[in-house]
C-alpha cells in the first residue's frame, strides 16, 4: 500500500510534537554566564551534552520534515519512515518503491534503509544508507562503503534549502548500487569464523576471572548460535568442523549479537535506539573492518 507524503509528514510530525527551546544559563548566586542550555518544551528534558552560545539556534520539527520530504522527493514519494529521538531527530527512511536484493535465495533478503541524524552537537546533520535484513531483523550500515554517508548542513530553516537537500538525497539513492554490490562480494568471500571471533573478542588470559571467561564463553555461543539458525532459515547447511562461513554472516553474526542480544541485556528496549548504539559500537566497526579488508585479500 502507497503511503501519501501527507501520511507520512503527520506521522513526523506527531511523533516530534515538540520544541527544543534555549535558556540561558545562570552562575553561582545568579551570576550572568555566556552559555545556554537546551530543553525539550514537552518533557523540560535537557538535550545534548553540554552548553551552546548565544549564536546557536536549535533546528526544529519543521527542519526534520524537511529532510524527509527531500528524501521522499529522491525516492519518488515512494517511502515510509520510523522515527526516535535521542539528543537529536533521528529518522529511519524506507524507500517502498525497490525490489529486495537477494543474497542466498528467497529466504535472506535486504533492502535499502536511510537514517538521517539531526542532533544538537553542533555537527552537521548526516543521512547513512544502510540495509534492512529480513533473516536476522538487522538494520545495518557499512560505513566503510564509499557514499553511503553524506553531511548536511547543520541550520535552521532547512526548507529554503529544498533543491540541495533532494541533490543529497539523490545522491545517496544512487549509493545503493554500489552498497548492493559489496553486499554480495561479502557474500562470496569466505572467513574463519574462529579466527574471526577471536580477532574482536579475544580469549580470556588462563588467569582471568571466572566471570570473563563465562561471558566469553556466552557470547561465543550466542553469535554461533545466530549463524546456525540463520543458516537454518536460509535453508542453507550447518556450519561445517572448519567453521568456514561467508563474510557477510561473519559480520551480521557480530552486528545481530550487539543489535539483537548485548543491547538488549544492557537493559535498552528500544529498537532504534539498539540500532543506533549497535552502529556505533567499536567491536561493529572492527567487524567491518576486518571483512572489507577480506575483500582486498
Amino acid at each position: 500500500m502507497q503511503i501519501s507524503s501527507q501520511d507520512i509528514a503527520a506521522k513526523v510530525q506527531a511523533d516530534f510534537d515538540f520544541n527544543v527551546d534555549k535558556f540561558p544559563l545562570s552562575g553561582p548566586d545568579g551570576m550572568t554566564t555566556p552559555w545556554y542550555a537546551l530543553f525539550r518544551s514537552d518533557t523540560s528534558e535537557v538535550v545534548g551534552n553540554g552548553s551552546v552560545t548565544s549564536r546557536y539556534v536549535p533546528h526544529q520539527t519543521e527542519d526534520v520534515l524537511a529532510l524527509v520530504d527531500a528524501a521522499g522527493e529522491a525516492f519518488d514519494g515512494k517511502i515510509d519512515c520510523r522515527t526516535h529521538f535521542r539528543d537529536g531527530h533521528y529518522v529511519s527512511i524506507q524507500p517502498t518503491g525497490h525490489d529486495r536484493l537477494k543474497v542466498y535465495g528467497e529466504q535472506d533478503n535486504v533492502w535499502p534503509r536511510i537514517v538521517i541524524n539531526a542532533g544538537y552537537d553542533g555537527r552537521a546533520f548526516n543521512a547513512t544508507m544502510g540495509y534492512y535484513r529480513d533473516l536476522c531483523r538487522n538494520l545495518a550500515m557499512l560505513k566503510r562503503v564509499d557514499g553511503t554517508t553524506v553531511s548536511i548542513r547543520h541550520t535552521s530553516g532547512l526548507r529554503g534549502y529544498m533543491d540541495s537537500l533532494i541533490s543529497t538525497f539523490n545522491t545517496l539513492r544512487e549509493s545503493w548500487a554500489g552498497l548492493s554490490d559489496i553486499i554480495l562480494q561479502l557474500q562470496r568471500a569466505e572467513i574463519q569464523m574462529v579466527d574471526f571471533l577471536n580477532e574482536i573478542y579475544p580469549q580470556p588470559e588462563t588467569d582471568s576471572s571466572k566471570r570473563a571467561i563465562t561471558v566469553h564463553q556466552d557470547r561465543t555461543e550466542a553469535i554461533f548460535k545466530r549463524l546456525q539458525t540463520e543458516r537454518f532459515r536460509s535453508n542453507r547447511p550447518t556450519l561445517g568442523n572448519d567453521y568456514k562461513v561467508s563474510a557477510w554472516e561473519a559480520f551480521n553474526a557480530i552486528q545481530g549479537y550487539v543489535q539483537h542480544d548485548a543491547q538488549s541485556k544492557k537493559g535498552f528496549k528500544s529498537d532504534f535506539d539498539r540500532i543506533l548504539r549497535a552502529s556505533r559500537d567499536a567491536n561493529v566497526k572492527q567487524a567491518e573492518n576486518l571483512v572489507m579488508a577480506s575483500l582486498a585479500a
